[in-house]
């Protein structure tokens, strides 16, 4: 990066600190700390829901996701409209005029404090896990800007956010979101046509897609059902449909967000918001991931993007290997490219269909063959690390081609949108962690004539404890594949079993407190036996989960003539 780039990071850095500090001069009352007064208007809270959801982790890892795999992710989210108008005509009226501070609390008058603690619990293990993910993508970034190690940069960027959300409380952190969103589509805008532009003069964006298209890179909806396939049409819609439901209706940091609106309606609206612009936002997303795929069609790519454990090997005896690999590597992307301009000039042309075909074949088998000197490379990478890891770069791919081939300026407008989504996200996190810590332990067990102050005072200090737990569960995170993929996998692993225990609340009137108990449990403990035991996709877990809970927990309702014994 050079002196402007730096200059536009700092500014718009010191711009949100100084602003999250200012706001949180109004958060000194528990109400205004953890839900803004519930005076939020519906715009700001549809936003702020975005941005919690649009961290660093989707513009890194879903933009490498597509790199590597292309717009099937898209079929992720193909549950996420109905289950928005779902929750907006059940549990936001429902919360809201509850008038809970947690999801959870609300169990404890349905059920008894045991199933309050446990899905809270559930909620703090899940999230907790999550926002390490969270931490570790820029920290990502950071590690190939400055040279740093990613153990120095994540607790840079860990402990720096945490002291930011220890400051201000919900209300700095919705402002925040407001802003940092507007800044992040316009860098996604100009990141797209700064990467167009820098296609050879005689590759249009037709061509480039058609590139893409021989690859299978632009698959949005894929019928086949098979249970194994993480991106389908059905494991969006079925498995998709309930991770969404839990997610949004029983995850605390999604909760608190529609709880500070000023009214239900407002809460309703902010939901349906989210509803019809995340999709397209996503799909902005995984195409930029798709059109670095094709700039690197024509421009050599490194063999491997990650670029500390390049550094590794080059210290390593196997160095000498890696760079006649290397070598390799660069002539067979010049075998690719070759048949990359040739395919591209000429597909689709009227009557060109037989060379068309030839040459797309020609072109599969180029890319075939750089593909397989790559994961030559990958393996050669991890036989030199004198510990079992896996050396994944899916992560590095997009912050590498910023850093790489951005003109001066949109370097630091992607950098500041990536970090300033980075921050928010975390700190959104970090605030619906110390909430639940704060109400649903400390309040609940532990000092329940506690005045606002002292909870205020016990909020930020379990901001600070999860912060650190966060930055330990970073530094493991970025070696376990696209951290979009990660942070939902950790979710999925919970979120179905809590989404049973809100069905059996809401839905279910013979339920009891230990059907509840007991079928939670049980679902926790199915989905785990199913990840051990089966090939079935992360999304699945959801529905695994929820059906376990509330089907044991009925069936154990059904036995208890107590009513509410656990």
């Amino acid at each position: 990066m050079r002196t402007l780039d730096w200059l536009i990071v700092a500014a718009y850095l010191i711009y949100i600190v100084w602003s999250g500090a200012r706001l949180a001069r109004d958060s000194k009352q528990l109400d205004g700390y953890f839900l803004a007064g519930r005076s939020l208007p519906w715009w700001a809270v549809g936003l702020s829901i975005m941005a919690t959801q649009l961290s660093a982790i989707t513009l890194v890892g879903t933009t490498g996701q597509a790199y590597a795999d292309g717009m099937r992710f898209i079929q992720f989210y193909y549950g996420l409209p109905l289950a928005m108008i779902v929750l907006s005509m059940t549990v936001v009226p429902f919360f809201y005029r509850a008038r809970v501070f947690t999801a959870y609390e609300y169990l404890e008058q349905r059920f008894d404090v045991r199933v309050r603690t446990l899905t809270s619990l559930c909620f703090l293990i899940s999230r907790g896990l999550g926002v390490g993910v969270i931490i570790a993508a820029p920290s990502v970034i950071l590690s190939i800007v400055l040279g740093w190690s990613e153990v120095v940069t994540v607790f840079a960027m860990g402990l720096t956010t945490t002291a930011y959300t220890m400051i201000g409380g919900v209300q700095a952190v919705t402002w925040t979101d407001v802003k940092q969103m507007l800044v992040i589509f316009l860098g996604l805008t100009v990141c797209l046509f700064v990467i167009i532009s820098r296609f050879p003069a005689d590759v249009s964006v037709t061509d480039a897609l058609a590139l893409a298209g021989a690859t299978n890179r632009l698959t949005t909806v894929d019928t086949t059902f098979d249970l194994t396939q993480s991106y389908t049409l059905w494991s969006g819609l079925i498995g998709g449909f309930f991770l969404m439901l839990a997610y949004f209706g029983c995850d605390q940091s999604q909760v608190q967000r529609f709880l500070t609106a000023k009214s239900v309606d407002e809460g309703r609206t902010s939901l349906v918001m989210n509803a019809f612009i995340k999709i397209p936002m996503q799909f902005l997303v995984l195409f930029i991931g798709v059109m670095v795929f094709v700039f690197y069609q024509f421009t050599a790519p490194p063999l491997n993007f990650n670029r500390s454990a390049v550094r590794m090997i080059e210290r390593s005896p196997y160095a000498a290997e890696y760079e006649s690999l290397s070598a390799e590597y660069n002539l067979a992307h010049e075998r690719r490219k070759r048949a990359a301009e040739d395919y591209a000039r000429d597909a689709g042309r009227e009557g060109e269909s037989a060379v068309d075909g030839e040459r797309i074949g020609v072109y599969l088998e180029a890319d075939k063959a750089l593909n397989e000197v790559r994961a030559r490379g990958v393996a050669l990478i991890e036989t030199a690390s004198d510990k079992d890891k896996t050396f994944n770069d899916v992560n590095h791919v997009f912050p590498s081609f910023v850093i790489g081939y951005m003109p001066m300026g949109v370097v630091g407008l992607i950098i500041a949108a990536i970090f300033a989504a980075a921050m928010s996200s975390i700190s959104a996190e970090l605030n619906a962690l110390a909430t639940a810590t704060t109400i649903d332990f400390y309040r609940r067990h532990y000092k329940p004539e506690a005045g606002d102050v002292e909870l205020v005072r016990a909020g930020r200090l379990a901001t600070l404890a999860w912060g650190i737990f966060a930055c330990i569960v970073a530094l493991y995170a970025t070696s376990l594949g696209s951290l979009i993929e990660v942070v939902n996998r950790f979710g999925s692993f919970f979120y179905g079993s809590l989404l049973g225990v809100f069905v059996l609340a809401f839905g279910v009137k013979r339920a009891t407190s230990r059907g509840a108990f007991w079928g939670l449990l049980c679902g926790i403990a199915a989905v785990w036996v199913a990840s051990l035991t089966t090939n079935i996709a992360f999304l699945w877990f959801n529905v695994v989960g929820c059906f376990v809970v509330v089907v044991i927990g009925w069936l154990i309702s059904l036995t208890d003539s107590s009513g509410q014994s656990v």
